[in-house]
This record gives C-alpha cells, structure tokens and sequence, in this order.
C-alpha cells in the first residue's frame, strides 16, 4: 500500500488536473471565450508546463501527469482563444 502523502498528493493531482474540464467542454461545444482571460490562460499553461519539467527532473510521475494533463486541457483553451481572437 502506497504512503498516505502518495495518495494525498494523487488524489490532489487528479482533482487539479481535471478543474479546467468545464471551461474544455463550453469551449468544445463552440461557445464564446469573451469571458475567458487571455493572460490568465497563458500563465496557467505556461505555469503548468513548467511544472510538468520540474516533475520530469524530480522524477515525481503525480507530478508530471497531473500537470500534463492541466496543461493540454488549458493549452487547447487558449489555443481555440487565440484562434477565435
């Protein structure tokens, strides 16, 4: 059975990861993205990104797939912001 910190941090890792499922969802439904900030999304992607580097040089899997995902579902957000731009 993994330590407690492991599944802590798994269970942290999912929920974070999936936060930006709605926002994916209005988005793939082809809805607006007026309301969504431009600045916002580009620092959470890049923040995201660092974060899977950092797991990758730490060597924490929760880590690097927890953002991995954050980061695809934020970067598809921003990428169809920047497209509708």
């Amino acid at each position: 059975m993994p330590p407690v910190e492991t599944f802590i941090g798994a269970t942290a890792a999912f929920l974070s990861s999936l936060s930006y499922v709605p926002q994916v969802k209005k988005v793939w439904a082809g809805q607006p993205t007026d309301d969504l900030s431009l600045r916002t999304l580009m620092a959470l992607t890049i923040g995201l990104s660092l974060w899977v580097t950092y797991g990758v040089f730490k060597a924490d899997w929760i880590i690097v797939a927890s953002n991995l995902v954050g980061a695809a579902l934020t970067g598809f957000v921003l990428y169809r912001k920047l497209r509708a731009g």
